[in-house]
């Protein structure tokens, strides 16, 4: 099933995305893979590859709200836009938020959607 919205609420370790219109929603949760690895800045590598694939999902989102802890956005953000620039058209709002429930989250992002006249079900810009 496609769904033009979705949101994501991610931290460093795992993400809950959730696409969705005015009456359906599907779930997904992500979670990165820690391996051990004895290169310098294995965390690092492991963090773009768990964030690579975060943008992974959200391919073919129409418009997506990022949701998460203030350094999580910051880090996703500066790693989408330097590794994955074609997505940064598709993410339109980047919001902190603590842990909600998948209910408060979509509650949440539809608002979010609502507020800016975008959940009519047609693309809005893109």
């Amino acid at each position: 099933m496609s769904f033009f919205h979705g949101v994501v609420r991610l931290d460093h370790h795992s993400a809950q995305l959730l696409r969705f219109d005015a009456e359906r929603m599907e779930s997904a949760q992500l979670a990165d893979h820690p391996h051990a690895t004895r290169q310098h800045h294995g965390e690092v590598r492991s963090e773009h590859e768990f964030f690579g694939s975060v943008c992974d999902a959200l391919d073919g989102i129409g418009e997506v709200l990022v949701t998460g802890g203030h350094t999580a956005l910051n880090d996703f953000r500066h790693y989408s836009a330097k590794h994955r620039p074609q997505l940064g058209p598709h993410l339109v709002g980047w919001e902190p938020v603590d842990h909600p429930t998948e209910g408060e989250l979509l509650a949440f992002a539809r608002r979010f959607f609502v507020r800016r006249g975008r959940l009519n079900g047609t693309p809005a810009g893109i």
